[in-house]
């Protein structure tokens, strides 16, 4: 049953492209320059850029494990930004620890809002070059 309202339902879940953090340059200047948050099961870079829409950026590397967990690890993490997501100009950026994929969403939830969500505020403002 893949028709049109399927296909279009599962697209308005998708992040935009104005919504990715995609160069490498764009990750390095907010693990420089932005807010270091850590927790049991995350840790969360933030930075604010005064763009008009929030971003997300997703760090799981091969520590976390093989391709599908890696794979699982970022889809939660989407959803966590996408339910919760912070106010226009914040880029995020989420590297999800071993305990990340054992954890049930509700924890996910709280543990994300408590970092994100509490310290929105706190996040340096991006620097010029």
């Amino acid at each position: 049953m893949d028709g049109p309202s399927t296909q279009y339902a599962a697209a308005r879940h998708t992040l935009t492209q104005g919504e990715r953090i995609r160069r490498r340059s764009e990750y390095e200047r907010i693990y420089k320059q932005g807010l270091k948050l850590g927790s049991r099961l995350m840790t969360v870079f933030l930075l604010r850029t005064g763009m008009p829409a929030s971003r997300l950026g997703i760090a799981a590397t091969r520590k976390l494990g093989g391709s599908v967990v890696r794979n699982r690890a970022k889809r939660l993490s989407r959803e966590l930004f996408r339910r919760h997501k912070p106010r226009a100009g914040l880029d995020v950026v989420v590297v999800p620890k071993r305990e990340f994929l054992a954890a049930d969403f509700a924890s996910l939830e709280r543990d994300y809002t408590a970092l994100v969500s509490n310290r929105q505020d706190r996040a340096p403002m991006v620097r010029a070059r």
